[in-house]
């Protein structure tokens, strides 16, 4: 990195010498323009792969890649900001036009005046001949503030009586805690994966002492209340025709053991959206404290449609009942062949991720178009190509030895062919599963930074929390301002209305209780 100081007078040097400085800097850019990009690259690929088996792994690898990309990125703007103005604006040294800042945030106006009352020429008057606007994003710090609820006592002149207003209702009850605060405590711990000792520190750092116990138990209380609206969430996903359906590990504390046992979150996940569907989409999460199938069984007992997932055996059995058809993920199958080409650079794995990508070309073109339109579009485009795909998988595995990773491989996309086909004769079906995976992509960032869960029962919470917040996200809804709103009506509202409290029936009601002290 060029440093500040090891940069020459530029009155010294003649035009030769600061030409030859100009370039060696513009080089120097560029260079790291080069590695910028190629992390980037390599980042997004390791992003694809990263919830699988080796998810943990990939994941350190990434964080090592990001402090990369933002120390390269560092080394930039110190290196431009160290150069004089002229030379900072020279063509390739120059960085990239910012973005306008959005225009939902809300404006301060300041106007500067010139300190000149006349001209400083000649003294004359001096009028209006335009402006200049530029505009700066700026930072209030979040504060904490205690509202005061007083309510007056009253009496009668006549019998004596007292009249008074009824306490406000809270969500915790005779807690201390508001809406928007146990809404900004659960978004930090399930959202932005900012475990609650870390969280107790921040709060000690503005001079309220919030313990971590204090901070759990708040967690622990919200996540009984909002339970009959995560049961109408997950009546919601449930009447689905159509479901896709995932499971991730999840370390538990087990009791008296200071040990940790594996539990497991369930993800079932409603989007139809590509297929030019309305109606709002949902992720319902669900604990288990072991991947035993009766678990899934019992999450889908109501259920009746197609359901699409990996493999998993678990899922056989729901299968064989007859009710519920499998529909399997062209994701799974092409991440086996990725391995198998990354690691050994094999042709077989590159001519059938080839075969497969095409499909994903149709599949993206016709995304959002109505069910009728894309079954008939992979019936004429992509079942063709599903069958030369077939031929050539079974072509090829006669010539591979059994045991290895590709025989393996092409095995596994044979012995589900039946169930890989079904999205083509379902235009509701999507290629894949990857719907339910991206769902998963939360619980694998905060399993990284919780370590574990405290108790089954802590799980539970997470599902409940990861459902409300994950089905926030899928409607383009703000997390913290959804249960900042469900938090200061749900201890108050009808049971038998609970439904108007889901994310898209509340999104366009206003906050109660969001007014802030002066």
């Amino acid at each position: 990195m060029t440093e500040r100081a090891a940069l020459p007078d530029l009155d010294k040097l003649n035009p030769t010498e600061l030409k030859a400085l100009i370039i060696s800097q513009h080089e120097l850019i560029t260079s790291r323009d080069s590695e910028i990009e190629q992390l980037k690259l390599l980042i997004a690929k390791l992003r694809r792969m990263q919830f699988g088996r080796k998810s943990e792994k990939l994941e350190r690898q990434i964080e090592q890649l990001e402090l990369r990309l933002e120390a390269l990125q560092m080394n930039d703007a110190e290196t431009v900001a160290a150069l004089p103005k002229p030379m900072a604006n020279v063509e390739g040294i120059a960085r990239s036009a910012r973005r306008p800042l959005p225009t939902h945030l809300p404006r301060e106006i300041r106007t500067h005046l010139p300190k000149q009352e006349a001209c400083p020429d000649c003294g004359g008057a001096l009028r209006k001949l335009g402006e200049d606007v530029s505009e700066v994003l700026e930072r209030i710090p979040a504060r904490l503030y205690v509202i005061r609820h007083v309510r007056v006592k009253l009496t009668c002149t006549c019998c004596d009586k007292i009249v008074q207003a009824e306490a406000p209702s809270r969500p915790i009850e005779r807690g201390m805690a508001g809406p928007g605060l146990l809404a900004h405590v659960l978004v930090s711990k399930y959202g932005d994966h900012l475990p609650l000792y870390r969280q107790s520190e921040i709060y000690a750092r503005e001079g309220v002492e919030l313990d971590r116990a204090t901070l759990a138990d708040w967690v622990g209380q919200t996540s009984r209340l909002v339970e009959p609206l995560v049961e109408e969430l997950r009546r919601h996903v449930m009447s689905a025709e159509k479901l896709h359906a995932d499971d991730v590990p999840v370390p538990v504390l087990a009791p008296g053991l200071g040990k940790t046992k594996t539990g497991r979150l369930w993800t079932y996940v409603r989007d139809d959206r590509p297929s030019g569907n309305a109606t709002p989409p949902a992720v319902w999460f669900a604990y288990t404290p072991d991947r035993k199938g009766e678990h899934p069984r019992a999450h889908l007992d109501k259920f009746t449609g197609t359901l699409q997932a990996d493999g998993y055996a678990g899922f056989d059995q729901i299968y064989e009942a007859g009710k519920i058809q499998e529909a399997a993920c062209w994701a799974h199958v092409r991440r086996k062949f990725y391995d198998i080409q990354v690691a050994h650079k094999s042709a077989v794995a590159m001519e059938a991720l080839e075969r497969i990508g095409a499909l994903y070309v149709i599949e993206k073109e016709i995304r959002g178009r109505s069910p009728e339109e894309r079954r008939a579009v992979r019936n004429e485009r992509s079942r063709p190509l599903l069958e030369s795909l077939k031929q050539w998988l079974e072509e090829t595995l006669v010539k591979l030895s059994r045991k290895s990773d590709t025989a393996m491989a092409v095995r596994y996309a044979l012995g589900r062919w039946e169930a890989l086909l079904r999205y083509c004769d379902d235009g509701r079906l999507e290629i894949d599963n990857n719907a339910a995976e991206r769902s998963l992509r939360a619980v694998a960032l905060g399993r990284k930074n919780y370590l574990f869960a405290g108790s089954d029962r802590g799980g539970e919470s997470a599902a409940a929390m990861y459902s409300l917040i994950g089905t926030a996200k899928l409607n383009g809804i703000d997390p913290e301002g959804y249960l900042r709103n469900v938090l200061s009506r749900i201890a108050e509202h009808p049971i038998n209305r609970i439904e108007e409290l889901l994310p898209w029936n509340l999104a366009q009601a206003p906050v109660e209780g969001s007014s802030r002290a002066a």
